[in-house]
């Protein structure tokens, strides 16, 4: 039993932030048995954790039992506190890692999907020339939407971000990167597989129900999309690939991503010539950010590619 009447916290001390860091695993993997593999723990030394931080904090953080893991109010204002406290640790930890020769400290990256078929790797190259010089650097990527991207970039959740060029704000510096071309596709089992290119006019396409990004778009691509007949939306471009397979729509996907697809039967692209996008994609990171080798040395060897 939690004890509210508890003095308020004092000194916060190695262990407080060990259980922090537990909790926060918790949190963001749903519940105990679900963070045993990324804790490396069992679920009954989880949850002894998970009781000490609550006895030190004088708060209940969760509820779990047979209808399942939630996290209480005050669980979830805890959690949104720990990730303050973590990230201040560690911008002290890098701060203090430049006065070092020695590149260590995270990376934090946040990628918009599906871009590792491109064949320009430049950020795998960059990553590569990252951990050569920096062997002790841990390197995070978060798979995320593009303007949940430029957020966590802003408020430092981030260190840096690869997003498609939408929007740029004022407070974000962008790099170019590399452009991809999104073409026009339906699977072998839709209807238009077997039909012959001549008849696929923008009339036949516009009557097709189709798969529409949830995520905002560049001019282009917004005007692509808002000729086709949109009937199921997906929140990134496996989810439309997803979609298209099943054979009832028709979609946009990048060409390095569908490429496998077509080579294999199992799509085709509808009216290249005409139903087709190119979308530029670049690097972001925060204006006026506080020195971070590690990041520094990313960006130098991300220029450096050719």
């Amino acid at each position: 039993m939690v004890d509210r009447q508890s003095a308020p916290l004092g000194q916060v001390s190695d262990f407080d932030i060990r259980l922090l860091r537990i909790f926060k695993t918790v949190a963001e993997c749903g519940g105990f048995t679900a963070a045993e593999v990324s804790l490396g723990i069992g679920r009954s030394a989880i949850s002894l954790h998970m009781s000490d931080l609550e006895k030190r904090l004088g708060l209940r953080l969760c509820q779990r039992g047979r209808s399942g893991f939630a996290l209480t109010e005050e669980g979830r204002e805890v959690y949104q506190a720990s990730l303050t406290l973590l990230a201040s640790l560690e911008t002290f930890r890098t701060e203090v890692n430049a006065l070092h020769q020695t590149l260590r400290g995270e990376l934090n990256i946040g990628i918009t999907d599906n871009l590792v078929s491109l064949p320009q790797m430049r950020i795998t190259h960059a990553l590569a020339e990252l951990k050569a010089r920096g062997p002790e650097v841990r390197i995070n990527i978060h798979m995320t939407p593009p303007n949940e991207i430029a957020l966590a970039v802003l408020d430092g959740g981030l260190h840096l971000g690869v997003v498609p060029e939408i929007n740029r704000l004022a407070s974000l510096e962008a790099m170019p990167l590399y452009s991809e071309r999104s073409l026009l596709y339906c699977a072998d089992s839709h209807p238009l597989f077997d039909v012959d290119s001549a008849a696929l006019d923008s009339a036949c396409l516009a009557r097709q129900e189709a798969v529409v990004p949830s995520y905002p778009l560049p001019p282009e691509a917004r005007a692509c999309h808002q000729r086709l007949n949109g009937c199921a939306t997906a929140s990134d471009r496996e989810g439309t690939a997803f979609l298209i397979l099943t054979g009832c729509y028709i979609g946009y996907l990048p060409d390095h991503l569908a490429r496998p697809l077509v080579e294999a039967g199992r799509l085709r692209v509808l009216s290249p010539e005409r139903e087709r996008f190119t979308t530029a994609f670049v690097t972001v990171t925060r204006r006026g950010r506080r020195p971070h080798r590690v990041l520094e040395a990313f960006l130098e060897a991300l220029a450096a590619q050719p």
